[in-house]
């Protein structure tokens, strides 16, 4: 073989880098004559191919000597032993090497390392003969030994090509001049009894089989760089037998499947994955079909099993592995389906146990009884003829699945070594997989507390439509502290929030929860901006130090066409005017965090007109590490001014903008609004004098504007609640003048305004009462009702659903419904 390096020699690094060296392949036939002789043969020992050939290989590999008894490094002057030519006339029953001078047809001797490996079978060749020029593997005075270095063929691992087509198709480059047949069976020995590939690491010692044992005898020892290498090399070692170094061999080749298993498998904490992962390592190395189940609860993440498993446990097949032709089985083992398995079979008996079950064949008997188990499913086509092992994947002692190994006829059938590899393969696979359950588990916990504490937004609301989206963050656990909020007002009116509680985690994520009941219940108490965040910095600094969160909220009036907002800390919301399209972010004082105390707040107001965007969001969407958030907010300005045909579109366009590969280490809160506004005509107020005889009037003037709006059907339920609240107000009102508005949106919405502070009360009445009835019937016909407080006293509302649309399945916002003809 000519593996070419050029022959000057390229120094290595002190680490022990792979290289290749010129080598000389030759092939002795069972007469002990040459049938091969390479190009690297020719060059070492300087014989033509033409007269190599056919010729005893004694005479053309004339060595001097072999390696001396006391295995230590002799000069090239002293007496190298017995020779390797001499050998050739031997029965190399065991592989052998040796250091040896080889005399050249032109009178020059070369130092020579020399390996010989028995080959056996139908074929004529007998023994395969290696060899290279020492001085290619040192460099100038011995630099390798100065180093401790020295050269080691690398060992093939004959299951990395089975069938060797990927080995063959390289053949002219390994054994050139040989024919493919040849060369086939020859590389075969050479990959099933692990003798080296012709490649060299400047490393370790030169082996001469692998490590598990080489007879005593002479030229069969190693061949070291270094006299303490020699000395190790020459205490003498009994003779293996050749079933136990196949028998090591087989260890060997079990330890390092499990090796490259273990490094294959628990790349991801996803479950499925890993069980794909763990499916196809075995598949065609150790078996020709694996199939791996799980037990449904383990599957959907709910948590470590209770107890043993029975026949009522629903199992899912989670993937199947297999070289026979692409779908010969997918509808006799379908990957995905649930099933319980019977209690008479292989794979009950696994499950139960929690050991491995080896079938060594099954016969054609043991097939139908298996599949006769099994209602409306055939599996004799699958498991006859196989040799079956079953294998539970378990952790901390329960089995969390099994997988499901055959192997066709053919092939070596299962024994207990293959046994002892299975459930070494299925314990690794269980810790993989416990984790992976373990951290899906947590995941969902995680997820569904997130979800729990983000709050179900109404898509419209009076004056305004809304559209949000949470993205949760790519951090382990994916939990974090932000959130939005939308909360419904007295007055038509709607507040909007968003907030971002600093850190990660459960913890975070719980003062998330606290703040947002606290700003819930404040917004309800109709508390002006600035003073809503002077009350939560009060309450976070009350709740501990580790309270810190930043925080915007603004009030929207459709009637008014006004925002007011205020700020803690947050990044500034964009205003996207619908007049020009135009995106700005707003002016705010920046305030400081919730929690930080002694920072005063401020409200700021702000004219809308229908149809401009608000955009509120966290800075987990503008904010990229190592860039400056100003880029950010200039992206969120540019993607929030696109057009889009929805408002989920638009949001969609802003994190496909600020988001594209979805992979923000921080989660993301973003809460759009469009300020539609409530229109001139949907609005109808008057004030009433303190005078009984306005309590007909109300009536009179809800009833005409109702019938202005067609709504007929409205009109008795709003006459009787109307004139009850006016009735309230009259007896209370310390002024002379009561408000009475009506408002069309969604629903009526009607209020009254008097300059008494107190709020109204539900009181509890009996038969012998005068009075108190007025506001428990307004709680029996009103779809809701409320007392609010008010700069100069206090309004009492109540909304009224109105009428479906039946063309439009409801009531159009801000829109007359249509005449009837």
């Amino acid at each position: 073989m000519d593996l070419g390096v050029p022959p000057q020699r390229t120094p290595q690094p002190r680490d022990g880098a792979a290289g290749r060296v010129p080598l000389a392949v030759v092939v002795v036939d069972t007469e002990g004559r040459v049938s091969h002789w390479s190009t690297g043969a020719r060059k070492l020992f300087g014989v033509a191919r033409e007269a190599a050939v056919g010729c005893p290989a004694a005479e053309l590999l004339p060595v001097s000597g072999a390696l001396a008894a006391h295995g230590a490094m002799p000069a090239p002057e002293e007496e190298y032993g017995p020779a390797l030519g001499d050998s050739l006339g031997g029965d190399f029953a065991y592989p052998a090497a040796g250091r040896a001078r080889a005399r050249r047809p032109g009178g020059d001797r070369a130092d020579v390392l020399w390996w010989a490996y028995p080959l056996v079978g139908p074929g004529p060749e007998r023994l395969l003969v290696l060899a290279a020029d020492h001085a290619h593997l040192r460099g100038p005075d011995d630099a390798d030994r100065a180093h401790g270095r020295t050269v080691t063929p690398g060992f093939a691992r004959h299951t990395d090509f089975p069938g060797y087509p990927e080995l063959s198709a390289r053949l002219p480059e390994i054994l050139p001049n040989m024919s493919v047949q040849e060369a086939t069976r020859i590389v075969a020995q050479v990959l099933e009894l692990g003798y080296p590939v012709l490649e060299f690491s400047h490393h370790d010692r030169i082996p001469v089989t692998p490590d598990w044992g080489v007879p005593k005898r002479a030229g069969a020892l190693p061949a070291p760089d270094d006299p303490h290498t020699a000395r190790e090399a020459a205490v003498p070692r009994v003779a293996p037998r050749p079933e136990l170094d196949l028998e090591y061999a087989a260890v060997r080749e079990r330890l390092e499947f499990l090796n490259e298993v273990s490094g294959r498998i628990g790349t991801s904490l996803d479950l499925e994955r890993t069980i794909r992962e763990v499916t196809s390592a075995a598949v065609p190395r150790f078996a020709d079909f694996a199939g791996t189940h799980l037990r449904a609860a383990v599957l959907a993440g709910e948590g470590f099993p209770d107890g043993p498993p029975d026949v009522t446990t629903i199992w899912h097949r989670v993937w199947v592995e297999h070289n026979d032709e692409p779908g010969r089985w997918d509808d006799t083992v379908p990957v995905g389906e649930s099933i319980a398995f019977p209690e008479h079979t292989p794979f009950f008996q696994c499950m139960v146990t929690g050991e491995p079950v080896i079938v060594p064949y099954v016969s054609e008997e043991l097939s139908n009884r298996i599949s006769g188990e099994f209602e409306k499913r055939d599996l004799r086509p699958l498991i006859t003829h196989r040799s079956l092992l079953i294998v539970p994947l378990k952790a901390r002692d329960v089995v969390l699945g099994f997988m499901v190994l055959m192997r066709r006829p053919g092939r070596e059938r299962f024994d207990d070594m293959d046994r002892t590899t299975g459930a070494e393969l299925a314990a690794r696979a269980g810790l993989v997989l416990d984790n992976a359950r373990m951290y899906t588990y947590q995941e969902n916990v995680a997820d569904t507390l997130q979800d729990s504490m983000l709050p179900t937004v109404e898509p419209r609301m009076a004056g305004c439509d809304i559209a949000t989206r949470y993205l949760p963050g790519t951090r382990l656990g994916r939990i974090g502290g932000d959130w939005f909020d939308s909360v419904k007002l007295p007055g038509s009116r709607t507040a909007l929030v968003v907030g971002d509680v600093m850190g990660h985690g459960l913890n975070s994520a719980a003062m998330m929860g606290q703040l947002r009941t606290a700003v819930l219940t404040m917004a309800t108490m109709e508390l002006p901006p600035a003073q809503l965040m002077r009350n939560l910095d009060d309450l976070a600094q009350r709740l501990g130090e580790q309270y810190l969160a930043t925080c915007l909220y603004a009030v929207y009036d459709p009637i008014a066409g006004e925002l007011h907002v205020a700020n803690a800390g947050h990044i500034p919301p964009v205003l996207v005017r619908a007049e020009d399209g135009r995106a700005e972010l707003l002016d705010l004082p920046t305030g400081a965090p919730i929690g930080v105390g002694g920072v005063a707040f401020e409200t700021v107001t702000v004219r809308v007109r229908p149809g401009d965007r608000l955009i509120l969001c966290t800075d987990g969407l503008v904010e990229v590490r190592g860039q400056d958030i100003g880029a950010g907010l200039a992206a969120l300005c540019a993607s929030a001014a696109h057009p889009a045909a929805s408002m989920d579109d638009a949001c969609d366009t802003i994190i496909r903008a600020l988001n594209p590969t979805g992979g923000r280490k921080d989660d993301v809160a973003l809460l759009m609004a469009r300020l539609n506004g409530i229109a001139d005509e949907d609005v109808a107020e008057w004030q009433l004098a303190l005078d009984p005889r306005e309590v007909s009037r109300a009536r009179r003037l809800v009833r005409g504007q109702l019938l202005d709006w067609d709504l007929p059907d409205a009109v008795e339920a709003a006459e009787l609640m109307v004139s009850e609240l006016v009735t309230n107000a009259f007896k209370h009102s310390r002024t002379h003048h009561i408000g009475l508005r009506l408002v069309r949106t969604d629903a009526l919405l009607c209020e009254v305004s008097d300059d008494e502070p107190a709020p109204a009360s539900l009181l509890g009445v009996t038969e012998n009462d005068e009075g108190g009835r007025g506001l428990v019937l307004v709680s029996s016909l009103a779809r809701e009702w409320g007392t609010s407080a008010t700069a100069r006293g206090k309004t009492v509302w109540f909304e009224l659903a109105l009428p479906r649309d039946p063309r439009r399945g409801r009531y159009p916002v801000n829109a007359r419904l249509p005449k009837e003809d």
